[in-house]
This record gives C-alpha cells, sequence and structure tokens, in this order.
C-alpha cells in the first residue's frame, strides 16, 4: 500500500530484455537519490509512476536497484520503457506512516493523455482525458493518482471520448514530482480511489452497506 507522496524522483538508467519475444517482460535498473535505498531491502515494494514494483537487486553504494516488470504491465502503464526517463518514487506504506495522500494500492487502471497543462497565478492546471470506463470513479473533489502523485479532482466533464478532469498542482508538487516534465499528449498512469471502487461495486450489484442490527 502507498499513499501518493513522492518520496524521492529517480531515473531509469539501463533496460534489458528477459527474453526473445514479446511475451517476455524486462529488466530496469534504477537511480535512485542519495541515500534513497538506505532502509530498502531486497523484497521491497516501489512504485514507480504509481506502479508498484518489487526490488529484485539492490546496489546501495550506488543508489541502483532492479525491478523485474512483465510484459503485460509494460503494455498497461506509461513511461516504463525510456532508459533516462525520470520516474516518481515511493516506498511501501508503513503502520506508523501518515497517511499524508489517501489509500493507494500501486496498480494502475489505466493511462489517461494530458489535454493541457498551464500555469494559473502561481499554480499550474493540469487537465488529463482518462478512458471511459473510468469516468464514473471520477468526481469533483474526489481522489485520484496520476503517475503515482495523490491529487484532488477540481473539475470533470464527461466526452464522448472518455472523462476529462482537471487538477491543480502547487508548486511544491512540480518542483518535487516529475509532474512538471508534462506537455500536452503525454501518457500518464492513472489509479482511481478504492472507496469510489467499492461504492460502484456495492451500486452495480444493487448491494448496500450492512446494518446494525436493531
Amino acid at each position: 500500500m502507498f499513499t501518493g507522496i513522492i518520496t524521492g524522483v529517480g531515473r531509469i538508467a539501463d533496460s534489458h530484455a528477459l527474453g526473445g519475444s514479446l511475451q517476455h517482460g524486462r529488466r530496469l535498473t534504477i537511480e535512485a537519490p542519495a541515500g534513497y535505498l538506505a532502509d530498502v531491502g531486497l523484497g521491497d515494494s516501489i512504485a514507480l509512476n504509481g506502479a508498484c514494483m518489487t526490488v529484485t537487486t539492490l546496489d546501495p553504494s550506488r543508489d541502483r536497484f532492479t525491478i523485474d516488470i512483465s510484459a503485460e504491465s509494460l503494455a498497461r502503464t506509461a513511461g516504463l520503457d525510456a532508459v533516462g526517463a525520470r520516474l516518481n518514487l515511493e516506498k511501501a506504506l508503513r503502520a506508523h506512516d501518515r497517511l499524508g495522500g489517501h489509500i493507494v494500492s500501486g496498480h494502475v487502471d489505466g493511462t489517461g493523455t494530458v489535454v493541457r497543462f498551464a500555469p494559473i497565478g502561481e499554480s499550474h492546471e493540469l487537465a488529463v482525458l482518462a478512458p471511459p470506463e473510468l469516468g464514473k470513479y471520477l468526481a469533483y473533489k474526489g481522489s485520484i493518482t496520476v503517475n503515482g502523485v495523490s491529487l484532488t479532482v477540481n473539475r470533470v466533464a464527461d466526452r464522448p471520448d472518455g472523462c476529462e478532469f482537471s487538477i491543480n498542482l502547487i508548486p511544491h508538487t512540480v518542483q518535487h514530482t516529475t509532474l512538471g516534465d508534462l506537455v500536452a499528449g503525454s501518457a500518464v498512469n492513472l489509479e482511481i480511489d478504492t472507496v469510489a471502487r467499492y461504492v460502484e461495486r456495492m451500486l452495480g450489484a444493487g448491494l448496500s452497506p450492512a446494518k446494525e442490527p436493531a
């Protein structure tokens, strides 16, 4: 589990195929900020641009670790296939940590496309077109994870080709995550709010929350 509060920005330093067919994934070497791996062990989970991955090797002296990503994950995520690409990093939530963002699983639900990224006053507006199937989970003042960053939805507009939502990015977020690198047309990883997922399930199945006995 994660919170969507980014704890570092890394970079894909290397990428190797795990086999010779399209069904094989890749092994990525990630370069982390200095000292970032001091409390990380083999098998730990780290979210890369919002996608939960398992640490397979560690080289703390060089601030590097590797992950193995399947062909399925590569096909369903964005930004995890180019050497040199910058990545938002978040270590898995510990029981005693503050829940500064919202509950995030690290399981990408789909990719969206940046429609607009422009300064507004001291902040930036980021507008993203989400796939039609994710539109029902987006709500004004609800939570959404974009490339691993926990954000609040400021506007929602359904379109024939999907659901456009906008969020406000304060300067701190732009400076300390990779969201400042986005431009119109960029693909981003999206994870919907866990609460919205369960509400949709209950409503779709005609269920209602259990009531206390009278």
